[in-house]
């Protein structure tokens, strides 16, 4: 429940604050003095869209913040409100309350914040919507669109689990037929496309690079452009090292390795130890030098006797170089190429076999969504005659004992055009919004016998406005603990009706904590709190203040004629008051 909220520089509001209980509270006051305020600051809170025009005059910025105590909700819902509070790392208060926040400045950007952390606007309306509902006149009026009539049925039917999978189902459904669209729309455009791959597949397949291979042949091609200087390097070093295999006993005398077998030789005769040491050292550097001259010895093996090598060599590079102008910087990037190309022209399989697969697809896929859509009607029928049945019997309490509502559950035939059309096993095409295959309208006539009209053409602003009330009332019993706001949902009221309302909100208020802006006096008195928003006269600002007792008959006298100072309006109002007060005690 919202427990309490403080207002800064919004509208005619300079600086207010307002504590809520549970129950029902209702909000009073003068014309102009900002009672609307307090619920467009709750929009606020709701996620509205901010509006600089609504930050008071002379201020940089208006401030909105509510403290929502969330202990009094069903388990499911709390669930969700922890789910939302953890994701967007908010912070209870030290009574376990949240704190939300809405700031819109004058100039620049709004800000929202969720339990001290800021928060993008969306993920606060997240958060508040789970707790709050609100109702205006442009409320009513929404009421007059079919999608919010479908809203309302679906929230009564408990539709969540049907409506979950019919959109799995859509989105398969959709998606098959936009594959098979596009390959039976752009046959021709694809086998171009699947003819051009297969080429260049084939040209790649034909060359058949290797990995890193052009790399590879630079070096190979290098090396082979200076054969003959890298031959005699070759011979030279080894002929030092080793001597040659048919070497003179001068030549061999001279080799590094005989020379070093030598020293060795003459440092170990002696019985001297350091020398002997010295010797012993010679045993690594001699293993480096035949190590080397053998590694040369292979060198000058693997070195090709002519330069038909270096043409091979120079003509796969050529042959590479062709892949690389076509479709790669290097030949990695070729292979790598050539892998996607494959799998795309894996999807570009064009063939009647191909085309009858996907059709077999969509149609799987159509029989699997027209029954589930089929369960989603069946569940919206059956909950549509008991909506029905309750909200007329709510606004014969209303005082509209002869009116009738009525709910209409039709399919939603598909256009020439249409973006989705579902055959359904009847025959019937229809089309398969996100929503189902059904409108929803509700009918109305405030005189039973009558002809049943659309809601949008039968009901006046008053009737409007109990119709309204009465779904709310019967929609409520399937969630407690949530506020409830009502902007002037008695506009165009009076009388009777005016009474009635006071008791059907009384009523849902010990389920729901409701918040109603009134100028009924007959409903204000069935209030368990009384706020009245009054101007200042020194600056013009407005203040929101709870009545007491007293203050409580003066203000209904207020509302009743213009009368609070007057002793007679003041024991009409009284009178009222106990009446209302007396039949919520008996009712309780």
């Amino acid at each position: 429940m919202l427990s309490e909220i403080r207002i800064e520089s919004l509208g005619a509001i300079k600086a207010a604050d307002a504590e809520f209980d549970r129950g029902l509270t209702v909000l009073t006051g003068e014309t102009g003095t900002g009672k609307t305020m307090v619920v467009t600051g709750l929009h606020l809170l709701g996620g509205a869209r901010a509006d600089a025009n609504r930050v008071r005059s002379g201020a940089t910025r208006a401030v909105v913040e509510g403290r929502f105590s969330t202990a009094d909700l069903g388990d499911g819902l709390t669930a969700q409100v922890e789910e939302i509070l953890d994701a967007s790392g908010a912070d209870r208060d030290e009574d376990g309350s949240v704190i939300a926040l809405r700031s819109v400045s004058r100039d620049g950007p709004s800000r929202a914040y969720l339990g001290g952390r800021s928060v993008p606007a969306k993920s606060l309306s997240t958060f508040t919507t789970q707790l709050l509902t609100l109702h205006g006149q442009n409320d009513q009026l929404r009421l007059m669109r079919t999608d919010e009539q479908r809203g309302a049925l679906d929230r009564f039917a408990d539709v969540a689990g049907p409506l979950r999978r019919y959109r799995a189902l859509r989105t398969e459904w959709l998606q098959a037929r936009r594959d098979l669209t596009e390959r039976t729309d752009s046959a021709r455009e694809l086998a171009q496309e699947a003819d051009r791959l297969s080429f260049a597949l084939e040209e790649i397949d034909s060359i058949d690079p290797s990995p890193g291979e052009d790399v590879a042949l630079v070096a190979d091609i290098k090396r082979l452009s200076e054969l003959d200087a890298l031959r005699e390097a070759a011979i030279t070093a080894r002929l030092a090292l080793a001597g040659g295999d048919e070497a003179d006993g001068a030549e061999q005398a001279a080799s590094a390795a005989h020379l070093v077998a030598a020293a060795k030789a003459a440092l170990e005769s002696t019985d001297d130890a350091a020398l002997q040491g010295l010797g012993h050292q010679l045993t690594d550097a001699l293993t480096v030098v035949e190590d080397v001259a053998r590694e040369v010895g292979g060198y000058l093996g693997e070195l090709p006797s002519d330069a038909s090598t270096l043409e091979t060599k120079l003509a796969r590079q050529g042959e590479l170089r062709t892949l690389t102008r076509k479709y790669a910087p290097d030949v990695d990037g070729v292979l790598a190429w050539a892998a996607q190309a494959r799998e795309r022209l894996a999807q570009l399989d064009v063939s009647e076999e191909a085309l009858a697969g996907l059709q077999q697809r969509v149609d799987e896929a159509a029989g699997r969504l027209a029954e589930v859509a089929a369960e989603l009607t069946r569940v919206r029928t059956k909950a549509a005659k008991r909506l029905a049945k309750a909200v007329t019997a709510e606004l014969a309490g209303l005082a509209m004992a002869q009116a009738e509502f009525t709910i209409d559950v039709t399919p939603m035939p598909a256009a020439a055009d249409d973006s989705a059309p579902l055959r359904l096993s009847s025959g019937q095409t229809v089309h398969a919004g996100s929503a189902g295959i059904d409108a929803v309208e509700f009918g109305f006539t405030a005189h039973r016998g009558s002809t049943v009209l659309p809601l949008t053409k039968s009901a006046s602003g008053g009737e409007l406005s109990r119709v309204m009330l009465a779904l709310e009332v019967v929609l409520a019993a399937s969630v407690e603990g949530t506020t409830m706001v009502f902007d002037e949902v008695d506009a165009g009221v009076g009388g009777r009706a005016a009474v009635q309302i006071g008791r059907r909100l009384a009523r849902l208020a010990r389920t729901h904590q409701v918040i109603v802006v009134t100028h009924l006096p007959q409903v204000a008195a069935y209030a368990d709190t009384h706020l009245v928003v009054d101007a200042l006269a020194r600056d013009g600002s407005s203040r929101v203040r709870r009545l007491d007792d007293d203050e409580r008959v003066a203000e209904l006298a207020r509302m009743l004629a213009g009368l609070g100072e007057s002793d007679t309006g003041r024991a009409h109002a009284r009178e009222l008051l106990d009446a209302a007060q007396q039949e919520r005690v008996s009712a309780s």
